[in-house]
């Protein structure tokens, strides 16, 4: 998008609104928002949280704050101000006016962050869209052109219609491409989840707060080079592999995006294809951040999102088990460690893990085995002896007990094997 320079000093202003209800405290809200703009490159200059206790239609802030702001660029030679949260066109273009620097708010930062980590076709596609539908509603502010009239011979808009209006026209037909082309890769991945489906292989999710460890512990597990570093959003596009599993011949671990609170309304719309993966998964594993002070409220959000995919009904059941895995076990000391440990132990759902040590990655293996297998039974089969296929399948697909002849000549086998329901059903639906 090429709006924010990677080095450049900002000056972070996190608004605390009076009467607003806030999912984290203000000052993990800077915390955040000073993650985020880590993750953009620029260097933080300064930060501070403001508290506002009427917005201004104009500003956001006062106009005695909105001075504080610039002498604090003035002192701390920022060039940009990150403003923790939503600006309208109009705040944000009266902002840079009085501040005579770039303003950009929380929507533009996470936009930004995401157009440069996108890596898949697809992921690409879906930042484009929602930052041409962030950037529609702001042509007032984009573009130095907009009051001049377009002539022309009418195909690309009538003589008088203005460039605002034509640019308008354009992103809507750009963005009309891009939905075209998202569904049809929606579809493609249904087909692929349907195969998956039909494949013997269980799937595992990993899903939680943004920066909770989710890549780092993948690929402690699978031993892959997913982006992993201390950033917010390091990976964006759902990626997978095989992994063993106790009891399990084969699983498919799947890393999906981070949540963050108060995701921007372009990104929730544009980014649930993404979190589909989740909803067709045997058993999903949230990682959270146990070393973090705001880990309560980021458990909140995340069950939240799975709330609004369907994964969690309005009474709290969830229709998928989900295990917790307290991650980053290595950061907290002694005295906490001990307090969670008690809780971690009374707790079959509750796993403690060090993503980084490889702590606990042992015990999280087993569990994941044990709950994939739970509702497996012994089951013995009469399989034709030429029929290889089945004999095959079973033997690959579940855990044979038992594999003898039935009968003198060998003519059929009896096959004794550990199957759950799902495998079951894929035997059954041999042809």
């Amino acid at each position: 998008m090429g709006e924010v320079t990677r080095g450049a000093r900002a000056l972070v202003v996190c608004p605390d609104i009076r009467g607003m209800a806030y999912d984290l405290d203000a000052q993990s809200r800077l915390s955040e928002a000073e993650g985020l703009a880590l993750a953009i490159g620029v260097v933080i200059a300064d930060s501070f949280v403001l508290p506002v206790r009427d917005v201004r239609p104009n500003l956001l802030f006062g106009a005695g704050q909105v001075d504080n702001i610039r002498i604090a660029c003035e002192q701390n030679e920022a060039e940009l101000v990150v403003v923790d949260g939503a600006l309208t066109p109009i705040q944000q273009r009266n902002l840079e006016d009085k501040l005579a620097r770039k303003v950009i708010d929380r929507t533009g930062l996470i936009l930004e962050i995401f157009g440069e980590r996108a890596a898949t076709a697809e992921g690409r596609l879906q930042v484009e869209l929602a930052h041409l539908d962030y950037q529609q509603s702001r042509l007032v502010r984009s573009w130095t052109h907009l009051e001049r009239q377009r002539g022309g011979f009418g195909f690309l808009g009538g003589p008088g219609e203005t460039q605002i209006e034509a640019d308008r026209r354009m992103i809507r037909q750009r963005m009309g491409r891009l939905r075209k082309e998202l569904e049809q890769i929606r579809k493609t991945r249904g087909l692929h989840r349907e195969r998956r489906e039909r494949a013997p292989w269980p799937v595992v999710a990993l899903v939680g707060y943004t920066n909770a460890g989710k890549s780092t512990l993948f690929n402690r597990l699978t031993g892959a080079g997913v982006m992993a570093e201390d950033l917010l959003f390091a990976t964006l596009d759902p990626t997978m592999r095989a992994i063993a599993l106790p009891g399990v011949e084969k699983a498919i671990l799947s890393d999906t995006v981070g949540f963050i609170s108060d995701l921007p309304t372009q990104l929730v719309a544009a980014f649930r294809a993404t979190l589909e993966e989740v909803t067709a998964a045997d058993v999903i594993c949230h990682v959270r951040d146990i070393s973090n002070p705001s880990s309560a409220a980021q458990k909140a959000q995340v069950l939240h999102v799975l709330r609004d995919l369907g994964v969690i009904d309005g009474e709290g059941e969830a229709s998928i088990p989900i295990l917790e895995i307290w991650n980053k076990w290595d950061q907290l000391d002694h005295e906490d460690a001990d307090d969670l440990a008690a809780k971690v132990e009374a707790n079959d759902d509750i796993v403690a893990t060090s993503a980084v040590t490889g702590e606990g990655v042992d015990v999280l293996l087993d569990r994941l085995g044990e709950m994939l297998t739970r509702n497996a039974a012994l089951r013995t089969f009469k399989v034709a002896a030429g029929d290889g296929r089945r004999i095959a399948w079973l033997h690959a697909h579940g855990e044979v007990i038992e594999d003898i002849e039935a009968e003198e000549g060998g003519s059929t086998r009896l096959i004794t094997v550990r199957l759950n329901p799902k495998e079951l059903g894929q035997y059954e639906a041999l042809a």
